[in-house]
């Protein structure tokens, strides 16, 4: 039985089409994948079934009833659920004050019912199946535990529908299958999730029906079975851009750029490895590896507490962030909300902030100048928006990483870590950059990519260091770098194994 129904659903923004007549469904029990790239308008149909948007024509009905007018608290009080990608939580309040926000429990006194609280809150767990401290302050958490949190929130409020942005963005392994038990756990109690990624891997192991949009318009739906691949999937995305090619070319190295000699710092320790001009370098490991915080050193985020560290030549002492930019160095890292995105300011002020911040001395923005920087790259990368005058909290998520990859192009750095640069990007973008990053290499560039995704590596590195718990435990080459490889070094199974051997 369907549990909804959109039928129709058109939605323009000052006279832009961004949905045409769109058809979806969800059945009751069911998780089902709404694909798409950047920009093919799977957030804008969402925040229409939010309450977010309200659309200009088509119908929308839930659980049997047609629903008129969309508001947000008319959305979650017949039971829909939005889980944004990121998390809607309050980081200083406790695991069981974030879930009974505005919905306190008190005593006869009116005096705060912390213990009924706390109670009802490990009941909720226990029935989602997950193992969380409900006294515990939000901003402890790792990521997984928080994304379980938004889901046991959703269920407290009696939740029919989850709409799931971008879950595993911020999730190790282990932490994705367990928020995939928590589904399916749900499932079984009648529950429909609305699965939103753009990892195959994952689509194919938890949905049960996938529909593709493509430029706002319905393109296809289906189960997910073995008459579908992957690379079908794939295809009615992106359209005739489609390629599965591999983009690797090797190409010439010069001298060495970066030295890394015991280098320890925060949550890692006594790391060796050097990186020459116009190598691309993967780094991988579990999200507690460790590689973000080498790669915020190596920018001067962090502080060196220990070894040397050697960029062109010269070892550093004094490091900061101004002084890598000065070098030449550039990071995308990887919470663009937090750490890239200037929410309050246009696609064009995001995209020359650092530029601008390189030639401070200037104290004049040449209108022409910076907008016709930012057209040449928009085109480039593919940039999907309208006015280079709009906000960047305008477009979507994908698309703000771009830009953000705009910004360091434009300031002609020669050294470049990306902490997992296509975070949140769809298929057909994320073979435009790893063109790009090949072609940035071919022209001298350094650079650096951090990523959990092992089939991203093989598409764009020439050798690949693996990282456990803060420490660098192998370096593969080209032809190592498999999924097995990978996860046996990542997750210490290779000691693990050395050690029952004995």
């Amino acid at each position: 039985m369907a549990l909804l129904e959109m039928t129709n659903i058109s939605k323009s923004f000052f006279g832009v089409p961004v949905l045409q007549n769109v058809n979806f469904s969800v059945e009751e029990g069911e998780v089902h994948a709404l694909l798409g790239e950047n920009g093919a308008g799977k957030s804008t149909l969402m925040n229409i079934l939010a309450g977010v948007y309200t659309r200009d024509a088509g119908n929308v009905v839930f659980d049997g009833k047609k629903l008129t007018r969309a508001t947000i608290k008319g959305s979650e009080d017949v039971g829909i659920a939005f889980v944004h990608q990121e998390l809607n939580l309050f980081n200083d309040l406790r695991v069981f004050e974030n879930i009974f926000l505005r919905k306190e429990i008190t005593t006869r006194l009116g005096r705060l019912d912390k213990a009924t609280m706390i109670r009802k809150s490990e009941a909720l767990f226990t029935q989602l199946g997950v193992d969380i401290d409900p006294t515990m302050v939000v901003s402890e958490l790792e990521a997984g535990k928080k994304q379980q949190l938004e889901i046991a929130k959703a269920l407290f409020a009696n939740a029919k529908l989850f709409i799931l942005d971008e879950p595993t963005t911020a999730l190790n392994n282990e932490e994705i299958e367990h928020l995939f038990e928590s589904i399916r756990r749900l499932k079984k109690q009648g529950k429909a999730f609305i699965f939103i990624s753009h990892k195959m891997t994952e689509i194919f192991a938890i949905a049960d029906r996938y529909t593709v949009l493509r430029n706002g318009e319905y393109i296809d739906s289906g189960k997910i079975d073995k008459t579908v691949s992957p690379r079908d999937v794939a295809r009615m995305m992106v359209g005739n851009r489609y390629s599965d090619l591999s983009v690797y070319q090797s190409r010439e190295l010069g001298d060495v750029v970066i030295e890394a000699d015991g280098l320890t710092g925060h949550n890692f320790r006594n790391v060796h490895f050097s990186v020459r001009k116009g190598e691309i370098v993967g780094f991988t490991g579990l999200l507690s590896a460790g590689i973000s915080e080498i790669f915020q050193t190596i920018f001067g985020g962090l502080p060196i507490h220990g070894g040397t560290l050697t960029i062109k030549g010269q070892r550093v002492h004094n490091w900061s962030i101004h002084e890598a930019m000065r070098n030449r160095l550039a990071m995308i890292p990887s919470n663009r909300k937090e750490n890239s995105l200037l929410p309050d300011a246009s696609l064009l002020e995001n995209e020359y902030v650092s530029e601008h911040t390189l030639s401070g001395r200037i104290q004049h923005i040449f209108a022409k100048r910076e907008l016709s920087n930012y057209n040449a790259l928009k085109d480039v990368l593919n940039i999907k928006a309208n006015s280079a005058a709009d906000l960047i909290t305008s477009i979507s998520g994908g698309n703000q990483q771009k830009v953000v990859l705009a910004r360091w192009l434009n300031t002609e750095s020669d050294i470049l870590l990306m902490d997992n640069p296509t975070q949140g990007i769809d298929v057909g973008a994320k073979a435009e950059i790893y063109r790009l990053i090949h072609e940035l290499a071919r022209d001298g560039k350094t650079i650096l990519v951090n990523s959990l995704e092992i089939p991203e590596l093989q598409q764009v590195a020439d050798r690949c260091l693996v990282f456990y718990q803060g420490q660098l435990q192998t370096e593969l080459s080209r032809a190592e770098l498999t999924e097995e490889n990978v996860m046996l070094w990542a997750t210490n199974a290779i000691h693990a194994a050395e050690v029952l051997s004995r």
